[in-house]
């Protein structure tokens, strides 16, 4: 998010136009958390991870009272557009605000689940999957050397977007999705599949919203199965929400960053910007928010099927 706010303030400056930051997101729109911003204000953030905005969640905006708070002070602030950066919260806070105040809004997708429907990837996912497959890779030394079989749980409640590029990238020999019905008798099958082949560590990726529950829960009821293995559980939870951003998030970042500022220019409102097939494009707001998030690939979910041999 902060190598996109920095496009956002430095694109905007070029085209002479005033720059105000939004402290603690929605929260402090109603709080009066506003930050005048320069070309230095974001020098030197591009490497950081998170967001120098902070950012917070809001009940209050919520509420019809909520937002005609938050539309007077940004009003009294000077503020006649509005770039929000995130997910699917973000998206709908922005799109019920603009259809009740019409001030222009412009949405840039940033979550790590890469759920949004109207881009091909948002920003921090290609991050929060390099930090898991590093996570994999040394946990792969130690399952080889023990004859370990280790299940690791990734993020993702309603999305196995991570799991599945994780789990390709790093080798699993499973992954559990929650796009998938994956029967714990299925799974069993393919670990004594890579037990007879002699495999000399077996890894299994599962996404925090498989139907069939977290990772201990997995791995209690294959346990018995595999005497032979020492079972080993890693959660790896938030820190794939942080770290440095990957060069792939920061490019793309910058691009969505001017890509928001020119939609607001060209007099365009209510969209997001969104990335397809290499090419920014942009979409009307509440067609993303109102569509369901493109479904995995099936040669993906193939792939990691025959490679997993």
């Amino acid at each position: 998010m902060n190598a996109c706010i920095r496009a956002v303030v430095r694109t905007a400056l070029y085209n002479k136009l005033l720059v105000t930051g939004i402290q603690q997101g929605y929260q402090g729109m109603i709080s009066n958390q506003f930050l005048d911003m320069n070309s230095r204000s974001v020098s030197n953030i591009i490497q950081q991870g998170g967001t120098i905005l902070k950012t917070a969640r809001c009940l209050e905006f919520q509420t019809e009272e909520g937002r005609a708070l938050a539309y007077n002070n940004i009003k009294a602030a000077g503020i006649d557009a509005l770039v929000g950066i995130g997910g699917d919260g973000t998206f709908r806070g922005i799109e019920v605000f603009s259809r009740e105040y019409d001030i222009p809004v412009v949405g840039i997708p940033g979550t790590i689940d890469n759920d949004l429907h109207g881009s091909d990837f948002t920003l921090g996912f290609d991050t929060a999957c390099n930090t898991v497959i590093e996570a994999i890779d040394k946990i792969r030394d130690t399952a080889a050397s023990h004859d370990r079989l280790f299940f690791v749980e990734v993020m993702g409640r309603d999305s196995g977007c991570i799991a599945l590029n994780a789990g390709i990238a790093g080798g699993a020999e499973a992954i559990l999705l929650p796009e998938t019905d994956t029967a714990i008798d299925q799974l069993i099958i393919q670990l004594e599949s890579a037990a007879q082949g002699k495999k000399s560590s077996t890894i299994v990726i599962i996404a925090e919203g498989d139907q069939n529950g977290g990772a201990y829960n997995v791995a209690k009821r294959v346990k018995d199965k595999f005497n032979f293995y020492d079972t080993k559980v890693t959660i790896l939870g938030h820190l794939q929400r942080g770290g440095s951003p990957s060069s792939f998030d920061r490019v793309l970042a910058s691009r969505f960053g001017y890509a928001a500022v020119n939609l607001l220019l060209e007099g365009k409102t209510r969209q997001i910007v969104g990335i397809r097939g290499n090419q920014i494009q942009h979409m009307d707001i509440s067609e993303s928010v109102n569509t369901k998030a493109f479904k995995l690939a099936d040669d993906m979910i193939e792939i990691s099927r025959i490679l997993a041999i």
